[in-house]
């Protein structure tokens, strides 16, 4: 008969969480990086009294706002290629529900977390208790249930004993390299507190590695047989090729076949900005360079993306009459996408394997020739929008160039929203894989600075910088004193254009009036003069207003040797945006108006949609 111990749900949950593993270069290390958590009355003496004992072996840490823990773990998760992750524990109410926009933008991302908010009492003996959201018609409906349609994986743990399967099936989603995403795990109050024996080999210590899926034998032979018959192949790197760790891959692949590389917003860094095969961003923020190889390819081989719209420009991007997509995917889902040839495969396997079938095999040396010049043609377009005007307020683009000046490419950049993203999809020098840090799959506002929380714990020894502006700093910025609290520096360079200016300009473009965007064009009666360096020194940080690009560089270089997070603060112009690169995006246009701009603007758009391939 096998041994048993006797815990609560709580302690079986938070012995079974320090127990998990993985093994990275060789080396054993916890799969959990450790456990946010803010305490509540559905916590805190169930979890929170389980988690003390293991808090070496499984660190719990304190934040200053819910989504904001799940935006650090959730990037934690994605600086260590899903290979590491972290869980968050929230009370019951308001407490839980602010972890549902992170448990969106982690499924969006196909990024791990697990999220263990607290629930009602399953006995029901003290319904309706604090915070509990009563349903008139279906009594087994808590708040918790917002969570399902943005897991991967739900489950509200009623009897102690049910935190064995739901424990199991949560590891199998967060590990697999298809099913990734969000885990919920609603862990009712009462329940929480309630013993079992469980069995001891339930608390083995278990080594999790990552499945590597090889193609099926008939989907490589097809997808060989498309690039054979290629006469302009491209590739599209996706951010699965940093998941896989498929990056040397990645490299050796398109150059054994002379095959030109282009990169989402997820996948950039995928090669280094300076290898010859690289071309850059692609699609609506992408390089002059990427997007006319891309106008004109005859085979796309779509690498760990899901091939989203600002990625393919609406699906309108690929112009030429024959084109033919290759999915190479872990998840079949993906994979199909637009009459794709599917490859279901890991990143890392599938190259291998597709470079061994097509042996021999190069594309035309013109095509590569075109690929090069169209680098070289973009390059001094780039540097003309990073350049110091020394003419009025800076733009983005102009920060851009200031950090990367002081930081380098060793640096690893966190962004999440507004225009922020298309200029540094376009301009950035990333370097090595993972240092280019954004979410565009949400586009989160409020990512940024609890993103670069999490960066910095995953990776401690680099230089972690975060671009964030005006508005999204105002949306969330209390993880500043979390990073202060933990010793975790990060540089934080804020981006002051008044309101949100990305928008702005959609707006401008749509034939829109500036309306409720830019703090002037609100409704108002003053305009609050925020000061969001003396806001960020209130919060611990050194923080300094600098009045130019020189003084900015001056204050990223004293930064460098400060002793805590710094945050910089820059007044930007709104409306300036880097005009070079880019492609048309799909955003809906008023089929009437009163006003003549919009129907100018809607005639343009309506010449735009003949573009776009349909949908498959």
């Amino acid at each position: 008969m096998s041994s048993t111990i006797r815990l609560t749900m709580a302690q079986a949950l938070a012995r079974f969480l320090a127990r998990q593993q993985t093994e990275i270069d060789g080396e054993t290390l916890p799969l959990f990086g450790g456990v946010w958590a803010i305490f509540g009355h559905g916590n805190v003496a169930g979890l929170g009294e389980a988690l003390y004992p293991h808090r070496d072996a499984l660190p719990t840490f304190r934040a200053h706002n819910e989504q904001g823990m799940a935006h650090a773990a959730i990037a934690y998760a994605k600086a260590n290629f899903r290979r590491r992750m972290m869980a968050v524990t929230t009370s019951i109410g308001p407490g839980a529900t602010n972890l549902v926009t992170a448990a969106a933008l982690a499924h969006v991302n196909r990024l791990p977390v697990l999220l263990l908010p607290g629930d009602v009492f399953a006995n029901r003996r003290p319904d309706p208790v604090l915070q509990q959201a009563e349903d008139f018609g279906d009594g087994t409906v808590t708040v918790n249930d917002v969570f399902r349609p943005v897991s991967r994986y739900f489950d509200r743990i009623t009897r102690p004993e049910q935190i064995i399967p739901a424990l199991g099936r949560a590891m199998q989603v967060l590990t697999d390299p298809a099913e990734c995403g969000p885990v919920t795990l609603a862990l009712c109050q009462d329940v929480q507190a309630e013993a079992y024996d469980y069995p001891e080999a339930f608390f083995e210590p278990r080594i999790w590695t990552p499945r590597r899926v090889r193609p099926s034998e008939d989907e490589l032979s097809a997808a060989v047989r498309l690039l054979r018959e290629a006469k302009q192949p491209l590739i599209v790197a996706g951010g699965g090729v940093l998941y896989s760790q498929a990056s040397k891959a990645m490299a050796a692949f398109a150059e054994t076949h002379g095959i030109p590389v282009t990169e989402t917003q997820a996948g950039k860094s995928s090669l280094p900005h300076d290898h010859a095969l690289n071309l850059g961003a692609i699609g609506v923020t992408g390089t002059s360079a990427a997007n006319a190889l891309a106008e004109d390819a005859d085979v796309v081989l779509a690498v760990g993306t899901r091939l989203q719209d600002f990625t393919t420009g609406s699906w309108a991007l690929f112009k030429h009459a024959g084109v033919k997509l290759i999915g190479l995917n872990s998840q079949a889902f993906d994979a199909g996408k637009h009459r794709a040839q599917p490859l279901v495969s890991d990143a890392r396997a599938g190259l291998a394997e597709l470079s061994a079938d097509l042996a021999g095999w190069r594309s035309p040396a013109a095509w590569t020739d075109r690929a090069a010049a169209a680098r070289r043609d973009w390059q001094p377009l780039a540097d003309a929008a990073t350049a110091p005007r020394n003419d009025g307020l800076p733009s983005d683009a102009e920060v851009i160039g200031a950090i990367q000046r002081i930081s380098g490419s060793a640096a690893t950049l966190v962004c999440a929203s507004g225009g922020l993203p298309g200029e540094l999809h376009k301009l950035w020098q990333a370097g090595a894989p993972g240092s280019y840090h954004l979410d565009y799959g949400f586009s989160c506002m409020g990512y940024e600075i609890a993103g670069g929380l999490g960066v910095k714990m995953a990776k401690p020894e680099a230089d972690v910088v975060v671009m964030v502006g005006d508005g999204s700093y105002l949306m969330m910025n209390s993880e500043i004193a979390t990073s202060v609290m933990l010793g975790l520096k990060l540089t934080i360079v804020v981006l002051d254009n008044r309101g949100y200016g990305c928008i702005n300009r959609l707006q401008m473009a749509t034939g829109g009036a500036n309306f409720n965007n830019l703090l002037a064009d609100t409704r108002h009666v003053a305009l609050p003069p925020i000061d969001f360096a003396a806001h960020a020194a209130s919060l611990g940080a050194i923080a300094a207003k600098v009045g130019s690009i020189a003084e900015l560089e001056a204050g990223l270089t004293a930064a460098k040797s400060n002793d805590r997070t710094t945050v910089l603060v820059v007044d930007t112009d709104p409306l300036i945006t880097t005009e070079a690169g880019g492609h048309w995006w799909d955003v809906a246009v008023p089929e009437v108006s009163p006003r003549p701009a919009v129907e100018k603007a809607r005639a343009g758009y309506e010449a735009a949609l003949g573009m776009q391939r349909s949908v498959g």
